[in-house]
C-alpha cells in the first residue's frame, strides 16, 4: 500500500512539472515572437511609417527640364512684311525665327543662333527635310574640330534633334537640338536650332521650297519689308 500511495504521488509531480515545462515554452515562444525593450519602464514613441518615394516621370529632352523665358516661346506676333505667307525669315540678332502668316502677323520661335565669326545672311530655299537625321559633320567642322564623329545616327541623342530642313546646297540647316538651354544664344557653327518641339511644329507648317531669309547681324526684322 505504501509503494502504491508513493507511485500515485510521484504521478502527480510528474505531471505538475510537465505542466510548468509546457508552460515556459509557450512563454519563451511569445517572448521570441514579440521580443521585450531592454528598459520596460522607458515608454516608446509609436512606429512611423514613412510614404514611398514619388516617381518622376522622366523628360524627353535627354531628363533635362527647362524653363523658357517668355520671349523664346513660340506664340503668334504681330509682324510688317511684304513677304508671302509662309516664308520663314531668321533675326539673327534678336534670336527669333518668324513664319510669316499673313495679315500682319507671324508666329515666332525662339532660336539658337551662329557664334561669333560664323554668322552667316542670304535668301536659300528648303531643299530637303528628315525626321530624326543623321548628322554628318562637313570637312569645315571636322578640320575645325577633328575629335567629332564622322557621322552619327538620328536619334535623341543627335545634335541634329528630331527634325532638320536643308537649306539649298549650303552646309546650313534649320534643326532640333538636344541641348534646348542653349535656344536665345549665338553658340552654333551658322545652323540654326529650335527645341525639339518647336521644330517639329515648324517642320509641320514648311515644306520643300520654303523661301528662307536670314537677316545679317546688323539689320532687325521687325521692320524687315523684305522682297
Amino acid at each position: 500500500m505504501r509503494n502504491f500511495s508513493a507511485c500515485k504521488s510521484n504521478s502527480r509531480i510528474t505531471a505538475a512539472f510537465a505542466a510548468l515545462l509546457v508552460g515556459a515554452i509557450a512563454c519563451s515562444t511569445q517572448a521570441l515572437a514579440a521580443p521585450q525593450p531592454l528598459f520596460p519602464f522607458f515608454p516608446l514613441p509609436p512606429l512611423q511609417y514613412a510614404p514611398p518615394p514619388a516617381q518622376v516621370a522622366p523628360s524627353d529632352d535627354e531628363g533635362t527640364i527647362v524653363e523658357m523665358p517668355a520671349r523664346l516661346r513660340r506664340q503668334v506676333v504681330n509682324y510688317a512684311t511684304r513677304e508671302a505667307p509662309g516664308t520663314v525669315i531668321i533675326d539673327t540678332p534678336n534670336t527669333y525665327l518668324y513664319y510669316v502668316l499673313g495679315g500682319g502677323q507671324a508666329l515666332r520661335y525662339g532660336i539658337g543662333v551662329g557664334r561669333d565669326g560664323f554668322t552667316w545672311s542670304g535668301v536659300q530655299s528648303v531643299t530637303r527635310k528628315a525626321e530624326w537625321p543623321d548628322w554628318t559633320p562637313p570637312p569645315e567642322m571636322i578640320a575645325r574640330q577633328p575629335y567629332l564623329p564622322r557621322r552619327m545616327a538620328g536619334g535623341p541623342g543627335n545634335p541634329l534633334g528630331a527634325r532638320a530642313m536643308y537649306l539649298g546646297g549650303t552646309v546650313y540647316r534649320i534643326h532640333g537640338t538636344n541641348a534646348p538651354e542653349t535656344i536665345g544664344t549665338h553658340v552654333s557653327s551658322g545652323c540654326i536650332r529650335l527645341t525639339n518641339a518647336d521644330v517639329s511644329d515648324l517642320y509641320s507648317r514648311v515644306n520643300v521650297g520654303t523661301k528662307v531669309i536670314v537677316l545679317p547681324m546688323e539689320r532687325r526684322a521687325d521692320n524687315s519689308g523684305l522682297r
